[in-house]
């Protein structure tokens, strides 16, 4: 496969360091990184973005994911090998993802359950850090860059 151009976020001054900040922010927010590396994943998955799926892998698995859990992200709803914070998480990313499959994107029970689990910033940062997810899915998707390209 070959990119229809270079990313945009490397072509334009100064993107990618905004966006670079954006992610370190969500990062500062205190949830755990692999909960941060999963729902990345999924949100990518569900958008078939294929660089950030590959580099999504990758970063969980160099972060100390099992591959059994990685194997098992896109099934997360039929598996008990993830933690009921981790669940609401991974709700809260395909609610995200999906805006435009159900009038209320954001049910409020998804909603809920994630923030029985994670405090006010936390949800910032998995806020932040998934809708810059699909911002890159965007960009990828929009010009086919390859997976295992860098950005």
């Amino acid at each position: 496969m070959t990119a229809r151009m270079n990313n945009p976020a490397n072509v334009l001054p100064g993107s990618m360091e905004a966006v670079q900040s954006v992610i370190k922010a969500a990062y500062s927010a205190g949830v755990p990184q692999p909960t941060m590396q999963l729902t990345h994943l999924r949100a990518s998955q569900v958008n078939g973005c294929s660089p950030c799926v590959y580099s999504g892998a990758i970063g969980a698995k160099k972060a100390g994911e099992s591959d059994e859990r990685l194997f098992a992200v896109a099934a997360w709803r039929e598996t008990d090998l993830f933690s009921e914070a981790e669940r609401a998480a991974l709700a809260l990313a395909e609610s995200m993802t999906r805006l435009a499959d159900r009038p209320d994107p954001v049910p409020e029970e998804v909603w809920d359950e994630a923030a029985r689990h994670f405090d006010e910033k936390q949800l910032a940062g998995l806020v932040l850090w998934v809708a810059t997810t699909n911002l890159f899915n965007r960009l990828n998707a929009t010009t086919k860059q390859p997976a295992g390209a860098a950005w």
